[in-house]
């Protein structure tokens, strides 16, 4: 029975995982607005009469997180406070048979490509003319750009394959449309993510293609800052280099996940690359771009990974000094290859072996952030919290790396805008700075 009245054709969409399901969310906003539905993303008050719940399905923590999310909406459902409840993403496409029987409350599940089903299931029309179209989630001044879909490698730990199918790149044509009409709505920055940046380009024009991207993106009107994320390792075109080092907009950015340090394991996880290739790799991009910023992830605990594994991780860790850095613990993912080997390596182990890295980590952080001391940096200012304006420089993006503080009572910035800060003082992820008036 139903204990408040719901907003009919209001529709709450919550999000959970990687920026791809930000993303993906946005571009589902856009299709339902255009449908005539009123579209909150993450709604604070329970009063939409439709839920719908994008998925994430990567690893163990992920998939709880997502199934959690889907009980809370279910019991809301049964309590009258929902009509109906929609499930999509990634963990919907992997598990979807298993969750119809566990969770038959859900009014239906929907796999990584079933949009216009989804829509079809809501009454409501799949408008090709709005393709690239997004109610953006994040704020205005920055966007996470997807430029293809799907994965072709051949990891043993991952299930993303099976989630998302094969890479499928997005013209560059399309893409700079895009780009134009986020310029357009205010947006200055754009974060490229994709399952795998490398390989953009390979299945539609025979050839890496992220250089040409690049180029064809530096010139839309209005975007400022372009991030790269998520490159492999194996085959990265090397051209992106030189774009990288000769332009304006083209930050000095790279998160490029190397996921171990160990030759041993890098085949076992079948990555295509060992330790001394992806050394010489990391070695070039410095030397060709410098003062390149080099995030990358980490895995802890693979299936077979002995002490002398971890040490030779460790070592490499501190001998390379990234940037950023971030580290998993290793989930065993059916259906994957390394789901065929004994997960062999303690829970209690993986952990204590991220934190150790992580804690490797941080002082190196501390130790890079100390050199930027004394030093000016642009910055782009995201939020206020408590007493300060906080914003980023061009080696950091959101929610992952390091944050510029700037007090209020010190100087006015708007946000969404550059201003040139002073750094005065660094701790281990974060520094303090002053404006600086040009």
């Amino acid at each position: 029975m139903k204990t408040k009245t719901l907003k009919k054709n209001k529709v709450n969409v919550v999000t959970l995982g990687c920026s791809k399901n930000i993303f993906d969310s946005e571009v589902m906003m856009a299709q339902l607005k255009a449908n005539k539905f009123e579209v909150e993303h993450e709604a604070q008050q329970d009063d939409s009469e439709i839920v719908i719940i994008n998925t994430c399905g990567f690893i163990d923590n992920a998939k709880q997180e997502s199934i959690d999310t889907i009980i809370r909406y279910a019991d809301a459902k049964a309590e009258g406070l929902v009509d109906k409840v929609y499930v999509t993403g990634c963990l919907s496409e992997r598990y979807k048979d298993d969750l119809e029987k566990e969770i038959p409350e859900v009014d239906a599940y929907f796999g990584t490509r079933d949009l216009p089903r989804l829509l079809k299931t809501l009454k409501a029309d799949y408008k090709h003319e709005l393709v690239g179209e997004r109610l953006l989630t994040t704020p205005s001044h920055y966007a996470y750009f997807k430029i293809a879909e799907g994965c072709d490698r051949p990891c043993s730990f991952c299930a993303i394959p099976l989630m998302r199918g094969k890479h499928t790149s997005t013209p560059i044509e399309d893409l700079v449309k895009q780009a134009e009409g986020l310029a357009a709505q205010g947006v200055k920055e754009l974060m490229l993510i994709a399952q795998d940046l490398t390989y953009y380009g390979l299945d539609i024009y025979k050839k890496r293609a992220l250089a040409d991207l690049l180029l064809k993106l530096e010139e839309v009107e209005g975007i400022e800052w372009i991030k790269l994320h998520y490159a492999f390792p194996s085959g990265f075109p090397m051209d992106v280099l030189d774009v990288m080092k000769n332009s304006k907009k083209v930050c000095n950015y790279l998160d490029i996940p190397l996921q171990h340090g160990s030759t041993r394991m890098l085949k076992a996880m079948r990555r295509g690359i060992t330790r001394e290739k992806t050394e010489e790799l990391i070695a070039e991009m410095r030397e060709r771009v410098p003062g390149i910023a080099i995030r990358t992830t980490l895995i802890s605990g693979y299936p077979g990974e002995t002490e002398e594994d971890f040490q030779e991780m460790y070592d490499w860790v501190q001998n390379t000094r990234f940037d950023r850095l971030g580290i998993f613990t290793y989930s065993h993912e059916e259906n994957t290859h390394a789901f065929n080997f004994e997960d062999d390596v303690p829970e209690k182990v993986k952990q204590e072996r991220a934190d150790k890295i992580m804690e490797l980590q941080s002082g190196i952080s501390y130790e890079l952030n100390q050199e930027k001391v004394g030093k000016t940096f642009r910055v782009l200012f995201d939020r206020v919290e408590g007493d300060y304006f906080i914003g980023r420089t061009e080696f950091d993006s959101p929610e992952v790396d390091n944050e510029v503080l700037v007090k209020k009572s010190d100087a006015y910035v708007r946000l969404g805008d550059f201003a040139n800060v002073k750094i005065t003082h660094a701790e281990h992820y974060d520094l303090f700075g002053e404006v600086v008036n040009d």
